[in-house]
């Protein structure tokens, strides 16, 4: 069926206007399909287990509760999907736990809605998106407890190509600030995963905001 390459939508936000809003221009686009709308965290888990639901747009403050409590309880039921914070504001301990937790991205509801489209394409094709620069003050304003265990020290070539990841850039952005080949960073982010133990971007940024933050 032509709906089965849609990418599905659940909108999650508190404010009424806002989320219908939202809804009714998300389903202009011809590669977007509204899966549902709701305004709390019990009701996205229940909408999330009875439908297919590939991108989360989850506002962080829902009034009588936290985008956290949809992000704790969500995995333990099986859901794979992408989710996309879409709040007001955070701080940076919230953004933290949130990237810890999993999310794809954080976008700012002041966004343009080219951009909101563009992220929400971009996070169910895998990648992660990140106001520019917001990654970065995550890692440098966060204070979370760290983990303590052995950790291998990072190279200058490695903070370096780090610090961009941080604030969004592709692999090719970076090669023309490092003034290096692409295939160099990808070396480098290869050698990053190797490190840590990770495989994806996503994972990368959460293991070194919870145990490489002191070596920034």
């Amino acid at each position: 069926m032509e709906t089965d390459s849609r990418i599905r939508i659940l909108v999650v936000d508190d404010h009424t206007l806002f989320r219908e809003s939202v809804a009714r221009l998300l389903a202009a686009e011809p590669d977007f399909e509204i899966a549902g709308h709701c305004a709390s965290a019990d009701e996205a888990l229940r909408l999330i287990a009875e439908a297919r639901v590939d991108v989360v747009l989850l506002d962080y403050d829902l009034g009588d509760g936290k985008g956290t409590d949809f992000l704790a309880k969500a995995r333990t039921l099986g859901f794979t999907g992408r989710v996309l914070v879409v709040t007001a504001g955070v701080t940076e301990l919230e953004a933290a736990e949130m990237i810890r937790q999993g999310i794809a991205g954080i976008l700012r509801k002041h966004c343009s809605p080219a951009a909101l489209a563009q992220s929400i394409r971009d996070v169910s094709d895998g990648k992660d998106y990140f106001e520019p620069g917001y990654l970065r003050s995550v890692l440098v304003g966060a204070t979370a407890p760290q983990p303590e265990y052995q950790r291998k020290k990072l190279t200058e070539r490695e903070r370096q190509v780090l610090q961009y990841v941080f604030e969004g850039l592709a692999n090719k952005e970076i090669a023309d600030r490092l003034q290096v080949s692409e295939s160099s960073v990808k070396a480098t982010l290869q050698q990053l995963f190797t490190k840590t133990g990770v495989r994806t971007r996503s994972q990368l940024v959460r293991m070194v905001l919870e145990t490489y933050k002191d070596q920034f």
